[in-house]
């Protein structure tokens, strides 16, 4: 391929990508749109940048109104998640996770997390499984991390206080860590903080996913509930760029920042950060409106999956208090399959969800590649305009896909019209380029 057809091809597949999500119903549950003026922010000459370092203390010039948009975008995380302490430069979720690692432990310390299949993210893994096989996780490959475990109660979808707190005197971990990448339900951090103070371990939250809800006072409230810092993505309830924010206590600021800068980042990325900013300030004025929506549309999808036979998760506690809901399809495995074959299947009806281990699928013997789960997220779908009653269709589609085993291309028509009616990015200041426009700069 000579270069001219590389260039002219990929701007062809990015074309065909927008087309495509424009026809999509889009349910990952750490996906999300950003508005039009943070697409706009992306693109400034920040992009082109360095400003290593903090505000004002740059090791390069030409940062004037660099710092502006940065010191801007840390006051409106702070008074967000009503934190002493902000930094912005994390350029992803997972290097602010490897950030509060460095800030907190060394090299061989132990931290207790949730397991993937669990709901643990992999930056909380260890380097390998108690069996010996390989897992690659960043806690224990890149900070050399012991990782133990939360007891994990599989009915409730939740950390087990009790025996968690018996495995915390028994272990002393240097570090507690909650969140997840299935997070259905609040994490018991202000019962475990009190035992973690009692064996001398930090606490940390993974907010990742659930960022956005914690900013507009739903979920939970980690740092009033013990944590000392919370990390994050900004891109998925938080309906950023893709970037990575820490938030902490003014006593942990120090040790934060030198983690940050020089130890994991040179540049961070600047037109994210201004990106970042523009986020925030949205947040703040439409963020709460937002983000209510959001729980509601869970709430209301995931009924609306399990009256149609899906067995949808903590049924008991009312499905979910987050973005996320999650299906235990293996009872589809004879018919259709489980959830990587759901997942293909669905796909092709045009509704982009995701397949996930569940808790009990290493006893079944099912590994990530074909779990018995499929996780669906609504934040996206909450960002186009979508409201309980549209909730309704989207679970009808994927019934007539997997219980009524219709033709999947079939239903993608029916899914494209839908879609039509969706087309605006919502709960933003500026909406007048659609949500999965591709600009193109002359």
């Amino acid at each position: 391929m000579d270069p001219y057809e590389a260039f002219t091809k990929v701007r062809s597949l990015l074309k065909q990508h927008h087309a495509f999500f424009r026809e999509c119903i889009p349910l990952i549950a750490s996906e999300n749109v950003t508005s039009p003026a943070v697409r706009e922010a992306l693109t400034c000459d920040f992009a082109h940048r360095y400003a290593e370092g903090w505000p004002g203390e740059r090791v390069y010039a030409g940062c004037q109104y660099i710092d502006e948009v940065e010191l801007i975008c840390i006051e409106l995380a702070k008074k967000l998640f009503r934190a002493e302490f902000v930094d912005v430069r994390p350029v992803s979720g997972v290097m602010a996770n490897l950030a509060v690692y460095t800030a907190f432990t060394m090299p061989g310390d132990t931290m207790m997390a949730l397991s993937i299949p669990n709901g643990g993210h992999i930056s909380h893994g260890a380097l390998k499984t108690k069996n010996g096989r390989f897992l690659g996780g960043t806690a224990g490959a890149v900070h050399g991390l012991n990782v133990d475990y939360f007891v994990f109660d599989k009915e409730e979808m939740n950390i087990d206080v009790d025996a968690s707190a018996e495995r915390i005197i028994e272990t002393k971990p240097k570090l507690l860590l909650f969140g997840a990448s299935v997070f259905l339900f609040p994490h018991p951090v202000r019962e475990l903080s009190r035992v973690a103070r009692d064996v001398g371990a930090h606490v940390a939250y993974d907010a990742a996913h659930v960022a956005g809800l914690i900013a507009a006072g739903y979920f939970q409230d980690p740092l009033r509930e013990g944590a000392d810092v919370m990390s994050m993505s900004t891109h998925k309830t938080l309906p950023g760029p893709q970037h990575g924010l820490i938030a902490s206590k003014e006593e942990h600021a120090e040790a934060i920042k030198r983690s940050v800068f020089p130890g994991l980042t040179s540049n961070h990325h600047l037109h994210n950060v201004a990106a970042l900013a523009i986020a925030l300030a949205e947040f703040m004025k439409f963020g709460r409106e937002y983000a209510g929506q959001v729980i509601r549309n869970a709430k209301a999808l995931a009924k609306a999956l399990h009256d149609r036979g899906f067995d949808v998760v903590g049924k008991h506690k009312g499905f979910t208090e987050s973005h996320t809901l999650v299906m235990d399809v293996s009872g589809f495995k004879d018919t259709v399959g489980l959830g990587g074959d759901i997942e293909k299947l669905l796909e092709k009806a045009g509704i982009i969800v995701n397949r996930n281990l569940l808790p009990w699928d290493s006893s079944e013997g099912r590994s990530y590649i074909n779990p018995g789960g499929v996780r669906l997220g609504t934040s996206e779908v909450t960002r186009i305009g979508m409201k309980e009653k549209e909730m309704e269709r989207i679970a009808e589609f994927i019934a007539r896909v997997v219980i009524d085993r219709e033709n999947p291309e079939n239903v993608r028509k029916e899914v494209a019209d839908f879609r039509r009616d969706y087309q605006k990015v919502h709960y933003c200041f500026n909406s007048v380029t659609e949500a999965y426009e591709y600009i193109e700069i002359p």
